[in-house]
């Protein structure tokens, strides 16, 4: 099996400010984690990243929040995606 896209989603604001998320059903999980999934959301604006969530090889599961990089504990998809719109929202707020 290769792996599956199973969200692909984008939204630019009027600001130009740029929501994606996109998540793939993996056939092996990318090493450290073990969920089987592999996914980049992000939240950029001014051609800045202030919010990512994503698991990179060797690196697992990490979130990138205002320019630092910390251990993020995945339990599910759905609350990947509401971890990710909170922090997204926390930041829209403050603008």
């Amino acid at each position: 099996m290769k792996a599956k896209l199973i969200m692909d989603h984008k939204t630019v604001d009027a600001d130009g400010a740029i929501v994606q998320l996109i998540v793939w059903k993996v056939p092996v999980p990318v090493p450290p984690t073990t969920h089987g999934l592999k996914y980049r959301l992000v939240y950029a604006c001014n051609g800045q990243r202030i919010v990512g969530f994503d698991n990179e090889r060797g690196k697992g599961d990490h979130m990138h929040l205002d320019g630092q990089e910390l251990p993020y504990q995945f339990t599910s998809l759905e609350q990947l995606i509401d971890d990710f719109i909170s922090e997204v929202d926390k930041r829209r707020k403050a603008l």
